[in-house]
Order: structure tokens, then sequence, then C-alpha cells
């Protein structure tokens, strides 16, 4: 699964993550984001009417377009496995597909010294900038923008800290992920084919980060000895 993650890119590492070479940055920059948690708001790219890339900002829990209230269920996460038939995900996954961009993220293991939640930062080798495949929404009656990030079964080299994972995808295949004219098999196939999983680098961190308002620089910083 994918329950907290981290972006600390600025804007323009995200344009150049997305070769949006067309549009200029906003003058005013991101902020460094250490520890994003579901419900909080979140960077997506996605196709707009005229099939360029554009730069979105909505909540990172999906609410359907559908909806007549906001969703109590959990639905930060999409499993693959029914991404294509869930009532809340087929639609999105026909039309409304997303990359939303991080540079790490979070999952934990249960301590048998103490019972506690030990945290793990997973993220590519020098901490490169990479996309989550994701969906998303608009409600016109709640006035609510909305992403999802997809997750898959865990690759091995992460098994032992997650049976789950979010679906990072290779950059050569974000165009294909896009392109809402692959449809069905063919779109998982995408998601499927072109994971970068099992690149990731993963250290433990420390405990603060457990509480989804700790926002502390060193959220990222590895315990020694934690290997």
């Amino acid at each position: 699964m994918c329950g907290r993650f981290t972006n600390l890119m600025t804007w323009a590492e995200i344009h150049a993550l997305y070769s949006i070479h067309d549009k200029a940055p906003p003058p005013t920059n991101t902020r460094p984001r250490y520890n994003i948690a579901p419900t909080q708001d979140v960077f997506f790219a996605h196709r707009d009417k005229a099939s360029g890339l554009e730069i979105d900002y909505g909540r990172w829990w999906l609410v359907p377009f559908f909806a007549k209230e906001l969703p109590k269920a959990a639905m930060f996460n999409a499993r693959i496995e029914t991404v294509d038939t869930s009532g809340a995900y087929r639609e999105p996954f026909k039309s409304k597909r997303c990359l939303i961009p991080a540079d790490g993220y979070f999952e934990w293991t249960k301590s048998a010294e103490d019972g506690g939640k030990d945290p793990w930062l997973l993220q590519l080798p020098d901490a490169r900038p990479f996309s989550f495949a994701g969906l998303w929404a608009h409600n016109d009656k709640l006035g609510v923008t909305s992403c999802t990030i997809i997750t898959a079964p865990a690759a091995d080299s992460i098994a032992h800290i997650h049976t789950r994972m979010p679906v990072i995808l290779d950059p050569s295949s974000y165009d294909d992920w896009l392109n809402t004219d692959v449809q069905g098999s063919d779109a998982k196939a995408v998601l499927l084919d072109n994971q970068i999983d099992d690149q990731l680098d993963f250290h433990r961190v420390g405990r603060d980060v457990n509480s989804s308002r700790y926002q502390g620089e060193d959220t990222k910083m590895p315990l020694v000895n934690s290997l």
C-alpha cells in the first residue's frame, strides 16, 4: 500500500520530470513536503482537453464524480486487481489517469522488541524523483478534485516490509499510461510491465514519522544500524 509519501521537488523539477517545456513554472516555488498523508492535497499530472500535460492539485483520497458526500471508506489506494471493475475506480481507469510525483514513501513493520510500528523510507537510488500511477476525479457537486494511488503485490525485494506497494512507473511508460486510447487489459499491462519498484532502496527512519502531524526535515534520516 502507500499510506504516506514525500515530495521535496521544486516546480522546475516537477516540470522536468514530465518534460513540460512549453509552460514556465509558477513564480512561487512549491514547499518541501516531508510527510504527506491521505486527505491532504497533492500535485498530480494528467492530460488536459487538448491532450497536453498539466499539473493539477487535489485531495489524496478519491472522491468519485457521483459521490454526494466525502467518502468515509479508505480511497487513497486503488488495488490493481480490481481497479478496472470497482464502482469507484472503473470510470477514472478509463478516462482519468494521472501521475503523482514523489521522491520517497513510507511503510511500516511491527517491532519484535516492543510491538511498536517501525517506519521505513523507500526511494530510488540518489533519491531520484519518480511517479506513482494514479487516477483522478472531479466532483462538481462537492467542488472537489481528488486522486488515488494504484497499488500492486510487492516486489520480492521489498515484500518483507509490506506485501503491497504503490505502482511506480518507468518514465518511458508515462505516455502509455496517460493515453486513454489504451484500455482494459492493455492499460493494466502498462502498469504491470513497467514498474520500477524493484529498484528501490530502503532504510529505517524515526518513529516521529508515525504521526501525520510531524513535518520535520529529519523524516528521511536513517536510523543508525537500522538495516
